[in-house]
């Protein structure tokens, strides 16, 4: 299993409030320049929150949420620090109750 890290808000506060676009655009930069491969992805109703192991998680957050999801935890700091009014936290995946890290349910509806 591998460990995914997150920063969860609810969607219009990062879509709508919050610099998103800027902030993922000079991350993309960074790593460009730095050769190195994207390990994190942006989901709009991530399916992890529907785990029971993240009920806690998922009462916090004003719904429909977003996600930014990563294997790298120091990234995941870093966007608590820039974007401030996240939660943040990590879950283990493929699992029975997450068998897709970054499966979004908006996609199904």
């Amino acid at each position: 299993m591998t460990t995914y890290y997150f920063s969860i808000a609810s969607k219009k506060f990062l879509v709508e409030e919050e610099p998103f676009d800027e902030v993922i655009s000079e991350r993309i930069r960074n790593y460009n320049e730095q050769e190195k491969e994207i390990d994190f992805w942006f989901v709009l109703e991530p399916a992890f929150l529907e785990a029971p192991e993240m009920a806690e998680v998922k009462a916090k957050v004003p719904q429909p949420a977003a996600a930014i999801i990563s294997t790298n935890k120091t990234f995941i700091t870093w966007t608590k620090l820039r974007l401030e009014y996240v939660l943040t936290g990590e879950f283990e995946a493929p699992s029975d109750s997450i068998p897709d890290p970054i499966a979004s349910l908006a996609a199904a509806s």
